[in-house]
């Protein structure tokens, strides 16, 4: 009686897990005896990609990516930036502010390349914090460089490397990608960031606004397709079920493709 090939899998057949692309910081990291560069993400956004039901993949920047985005973005149905450093400023068009982070020139090149072929592609795309300024930047739209120094806006980051204290709410468009993600408004989230969201990107529109000073909360594409930023951390959430909604679109769109008759 002949069996199942060598390493051949006894699982039955079923729907592929869709695959999110995460980009990477790159930063000094201590682990176990080491001390050196690494390309790190913050456990708790793979941990939300894969409750939704996702495989999360993880991109380092490359500097070959800037010239060529669809060498991941075709082994991927999604992709999801995350947090981290201010965004160089020079891609705006503006001066470093005292305030503003040193940028990581790379990893804004590589981000940038990525977004803007991914929203010719229609891949699903969720910015969070810095991915939205991110997004925002790549679609040609400029950043407030640090909101205390405007009147009321001293509140988005409390603590540094902390989201305690830094619970507010946000108001959501009706009938918008943004309110259907987040499952209400308005909602109530968690922030940690110093910069916002000023001039809005072409082919973006604004869909969330701070409940108490108006601050621009979230942004999207004025398509059909899966392009969403927001600016509170929907990660340090383990309810939120803003994260699935990406990995959601990216099944979907993976279903699609699967579907369509080859070329």
């Amino acid at each position: 009686m002949s069996g199942p090939p060598p390493h051949a899998s006894s699982t039955p057949a079923g729907p592929r897990r869709p695959v999110v692309g995460i980009g990477t910081a790159l930063d000094r990291a201590r682990w176990s005896v080491w001390d050196m560069d690494a390309a790190l993400v913050p456990h708790n956004y793979i941990q939300a990609v894969q409750r939704a039901g996702g495989i999360a993949l993880l991109v380092p920047p490359d500097a070959a990516l800037t010239e060529d985005p669809d060498a991941v973005l075709d082994l991927v149905d999604g992709l999801l930036l995350v947090g981290g450093p201010d965004v160089d400023p020079a891609r705006y068009g503006e001066e470093r502010h005292a305030e503003t982070e040193q940028p990581v020139a790379l990893r804004d090149a590589v981000e940038i390349a990525l977004v803007r072929r991914a929203i010719v592609r229609g891949l699903p795309t969720l910015g969070i914090c810095r991915g939205m300024q991110l997004i925002n930047v790549a679609a040609g739209g400029t950043l407030r460089q640090h909101l205390p120094d405007e009147a009321g806006m001293a509140d988005h980051r409390r603590a540094l490397g902390s989201f305690e204290g830094a619970d507010h709410g946000v108001r959501l468009k009706d009938g918008s990608r943004a309110l259907a993600a987040a499952g209400g408004s308005p909602h109530s989230v968690k922030s940690h960031h110093h910069q916002a969201v000023r001039r809005l990107g072409e082919g973006l529109r604004i869909t969330g606004w701070g409940t108490e000073d108006g601050l621009t909360e979230a942004i999207e594409g004025d398509g059909p397709d899966y392009l969403l930023g927001v600016q509170w951390h929907p990660e340090a959430d383990p309810q939120s079920g803003l994260i699935g909604s990406l990995v959601a679109a990216a099944a979907e769109a993976r279903a699609r493709r699967e579907a369509a008759p080859a070329a």
